[in-house]
């Protein structure tokens, strides 16, 4: 990136993406060699049925750059990225889906937007006005329908939580992350629900998606998980004071 000299780590959790995954690295390892900055890529493969450790494996023998992890089960996305960013040792975190539906060459924007807006925290969303979007009709309803749920349980001064790509400075990572619970379904919201109540700032960038696959229909039980696990942040965070007691026992130099 323009003038970044500091380190960026890449977190990429992976499910069954054998059949793409090494290209999509390829991609990224040449946009982060075209950027010029440090960057470390850490690809945490969740409990795949395929091939895909094996090919990351492979690939990383040839770039030293790229890091692989492995889940021996299929945890969710959320704990897979918890795992990335426990080794991360970038002084920012990027956050990348494995799809590779958002380039990571949108991340100089992110950058660029994180100075101007004195940010901590840029995200991408679908629904900045600049955005660039090719992905279903029916995703773009629930995306819209998730944005009403979201606003009016938290406040949050975002429109979208869940797109898959965030650039974080490394200290809002350290402060967060030992609070997040959510392996799945909610956790970005979670973990930017526990941002914005400790006072970091977060920014919205425009992105271009273009989507690879195809996405299945939305069915109800993916829709009821969402929700559990959305109404239990809620309740944790506003109801249970869960969050606060993090903060007390931090501060107590009690162990967690």
């Amino acid at each position: 990136m323009r003038d970044i000299r500091e380190k960026v780590s890449v977190i990429i959790p992976a499910y069954d993406e054998s059949y793409r995954i090494i290209q999509n690295l390829e991609e990224t390892v040449k946009t982060f060699e075209d950027f010029g900055c440090p960057y470390e890529i850490i690809v945490v493969d969740d409990g795949s049925t395929d091939d895909t450790y094996e090919k990351v494996s492979n690939f990383s023998q040839k770039h030293k750059n790229v890091i692989i992890l492995k889940n021996w089960k299929h945890y969710g996305k959320g704990r897979a990225i918890k795992k990335g960013c426990r080794l991360a040792t970038g002084d920012y975190i990027v956050f990348l889906d494995a799809d590779m539906d958002l380039h990571p060459v949108q991340l100089q924007t992110f950058m660029d937007i994180m100075r101007l807006d004195n940010a901590d925290i840029v995200i991408g969303s679908k629904m900045h006005p600049n955005s660039i979007l090719n992905y279903p009709l029916e995703r773009k309803i629930y995306s819209r329908i998730y944005y009403f749920l979201v606003k009016m349980l938290f406040g949050l001064p975002i429109h979208d939580t869940q797109t898959g790509l965030k650039l974080f400075k490394r200290e809002v990572i350290r402060g967060v992350l030992p609070r997040i619970l959510v392996k799945e379904f909610a956790f970005d919201l979670e973990i930017l629900a526990n941002a914005h109540r400790l006072g970091y700032k977060i920014a919205e960038a425009p992105v271009v998606l273009n989507s690879k696959r195809d996405y299945p229909r939305v069915g109800l039980a993916a829709i009821r998980n969402i929700i559990v696990d959305t109404l239990a942040i809620f309740y944790r965070m506003y109801i249970l004071k869960y969050y606060d007691r993090i903060d007390y026992h931090s501060r107590k130099g009690i162990k967690r």
